[in-house]
């Protein structure tokens, strides 16, 4: 892949499909123009919501399907699959004595469990699902007994019998040496040809059997419908003339090609979220902020994510619903609060908001889709905070509709008037996003006041001037598509991927020429799959790092590994896991020694980023102004303007109350606040 942009082919279309809404940005490389399209997500066969997302924003900007040289697409496919249980029969091969590693899993209870009445959830795959193979391998990788190919045989024959879709395959202490694993996968394919296989050694070679084997079992749980839906997008790509590549974002941040995501779906567990992540991260660069805390809020959800010093935060200890996923992703805090996340009373717990979201279909009443359950947008519609008519236009809001079901369903059973509820339903919705936001700040060591906020998505910026006076955040940064930044970070993101490989080092006699061979195998596979990428020898980035522990401790932190020589390396290594040991939880243990437990290396191939375009400074503040609508505040009802944002010029400034309108979001300023629009057009909003 090349970093050119030929006239013909110099568009790049970036696609992120949420609960809701399918957001569409197409790119001109050229000149770095951008045009953006909202459709509805098409739950039932998400391709459909995909393509047409693709249609819309190709007619916006008047151009031929012929002339798009790359398209980019954040998928919840996997993710939805995993969260709904709706993933693939699967079966598991594993190593002799191995059969319950599943059900015995990890001691620890959920944080907002009870230890008392917690139940571990059914497992992806249950125990008669999984047979036990004769073979071991010794923790250095010998072997110390042959694989017992009868039984692989009889196991393939067994699963196939009983409509297993999909087999993963987890052996002991593999991550050192795969031969048995590449094995027993050509003799489950000499049995059963149509048989998808994931092993661990290439999914995630590292130790700890139970996540191990969870990763490898999900991998497989998702591969057929992943696979499939890879290549119902391809085919409406090619249906529809556009032969150009298409690039899925991963877990950790970077895009890779369809047949690797083939191999290791997986990998988009986290794909939507991590696309906002980097669309922050890009944000942040072009307006001047290195501190961030990201807040995405759809119509479903909302993922928190921190950014420090430029960087987002990582994390080989993450998870998808109640299961572990340590492969390498953004550190993402999600919770179940969005647009669409419905209010009710109970006689229990009072007034409830979320998890459960009304989705795309029907939505919240507010919609006129058949949505009966008040949610957060219906609230925010009866306080007057967004718009009788959104998407330019397109979409018309039943206001009476929402007035009813808030009345008749939140205020009436709870004794309050309309405006009371529907503050009450925002409040409930907003304290449990600053708690979600803690999760990334504070129980990381970071004070939130240190950061700008970002909120974004369809809602993230009529909440963020609340959720930044409830934090003390100084300031909010609303970029200028806050709708479909997950989608520009599509856009502007590398090409990524992690190889790690367990290597255990003891203090004092760490084997450094030992490592150094390891980091050079997993470069000679990092350099393969860039090449197979067609990533140009000058654009290509290799990033070495280490995980190191305290001896006796359970868990690591990941650490740089400079290219110094080895010595000088390794001290500079344990001086920054002491540093970041003590910027975690507070305290160091210098007279402890150090272990090396796994070895990583980030490669990513570098494509060229667009250009952010500055802003005329023409359009004023009277110049942009549309009409007024009353909004019901806490401190009183107040006739609020209503801004049309793109007619906003460089410079102009704003005192809220405001609302500022556009296509993909409605931004709420709320009264005391101030707004600024600098020259790429971010708005900046500060007490």
């Amino acid at each position: 892949m090349t970093t050119d942009t030929p006239v013909r082919n110099r568009l790049s279309v970036a696609i992120d499909t949420g609960g809701t809404f399918t957001d569409v940005t197409l790119l001109d490389r050229a000149n770095g123009q951008m045009w953006t399209a909202k459709t509805p997500s098409t739950p039932a066969d998400p391709s459909l919501g995909f393509m047409d997302g693709i249609t819309k924003v190709l007619i916006a900007a008047e151009e031929n399907p012929d002339h798009v040289a790359q398209v980019v697409h954040g998928t919840t496919v996997a993710t939805n699959l995993i969260l709904e249980d709706k993933g693939a029969l699967a079966g598991l091969l594993t190593t002799a004595g191995f059969r319950h590693v599943l059900e015995i899993g990890r001691h620890d209870v959920p944080r907002k469990s009870s230890m008392y009445s917690w139940v571990k959830p059914r497992r992806p795959v249950p125990p008669e699902r999984i047979h036990e193979i004769g073979g071991m391998l010794a923790e250095d990788g010998s072997e110390l007994q042959a694989l017992d190919e009868a039984a692989v045989r009889h196991a393939a024959r067994h699963l196939r019998k009983q409509g297993v879709h999909a087999v993963a395959i987890c052996f002991l202490h593999s991550y050192a040496n795969p031969a048995h694993e590449l094995r027993a996968r050509q003799i489950m394919l000499d049995v059963w040809p149509d048989a998808q296989v994931s092993l661990s050694s290439e999914v995630m070679p590292v130790f700890r059997e139970y996540e191990r084997t969870m990763t490898t079992i999900l991998n497989a749980y998702v591969m057929p419908a992943v696979s499939s839906y890879v290549g119902r997008l391809e085919a409406r790509l090619a249906e529809n003339a556009i032969s150009s590549p298409l690039l899925l974002m991963k877990s950790s941040g970077g895009v890779t090609g369809a047949q690797t995501i083939r191999k290791e779906p997986v990998q988009t567990a986290l794909s939507g979220p991590a696309a906002g992540v980097v669309g922050c991260q890009f944000i942040g660069g072009v307006a001047g902020f290195a501190n961030l805390i990201g807040v995405d809020i759809g119509g479903t959800s909302a993922d928190i994510s921190l950014i420090k010093d430029g960087k987002p935060g990582m994390t080989t200890r993450g998870k998808v619903g109640a299961w572990p996923m340590t492969l390498p992703m953004v550190d993402i805090n999600t919770i179940g609060a969005g647009g669409g996340s419905i209010a009710r009373v109970s006689d229990i717990h009072g007034l409830r908001v979320g998890p459960e979201s009304a989705g795309a279909q029907p939505g919240p009443v507010c919609y006129g889709r058949g949505g009966t359950e008040p949610t957060v947008s219906d609230a925010h519609v009866v306080l007057g905070h967004l718009p009788p008519r959104l998407l330019n236009g397109a979409m018309t809001l039943d206001v009476p509709a929402a007035r009813r079901a808030i009345e008749e369903k939140i205020a009436r059973p709870l004794g309050l008037d309309l405006y009371a509820a529907a503050r009450g339903i925002l409040a409930l919705i907003d304290n449990a996003m600053v708690g979600a936001i803690r999760v990334v700040s504070v129980e990381r060591g970071h004070d939130p006041r240190d950061f700008v906020l970002l909120p974004f998505g369809g809602a993230g910026p009529l909440h963020g001037g609340a959720l930044a006076r409830l934090l003390q955040m100084p300031s909010i940064l609303i970029p200028p598509a806050p709708g479909v930044l997950s989608a520009i970070g599509l856009l502007v993101s590398n090409l990524k991927a992690d190889f790690s490989r367990t290597c255990l080092q003891f203090p004092p006699h760490y084997d450094l020429a030992q490592m150094q061979r390891v980091f050079a195998e997993m470069e000679a596979d990092a350099e393969r799959w860039l090449e197979a990428e067609g990533i140009h020898p000058t654009e290509r980035r290799l990033q070495r790092l280490v995980s190191l522990r305290y001896r006796h401790q359970g868990f690591e932190l990941t650490i740089p590994w400079s290219n110094l020589e080895p010595d000088s390396a390794l001290v500079d290594a344990c001086e920054a896991f002491h540093a970041k040991h003590m910027a975690l939880y507070t305290f160091d243990q210098r007279d402890v020694p150090v272990e090396i437990v796994t070895l990583h290396v980030e490669a990513v191939g570098r494509l060229t980023p667009p250009e952010m375009p500055r802003i005329s400074r023409s359009g004023s503040l009277s110049d942009a102004r549309r009409t007024t609508q009353l909004v019901h505040f806490a401190e009183g009802t107040e006739e609020t303007p209503v801004y049309d944002r793109s007619a906003l010029g460089a410079g102009v400034e704003i005192n809220g109350p405001a609302i500022l309108v556009q296509l993909d979001s409605t931004t709420l300023i709320l009264p005391g606040q101030f707004g600024r629009v600098d020259d790429f057009g971010n708005l900046i909003v500060s007490e």
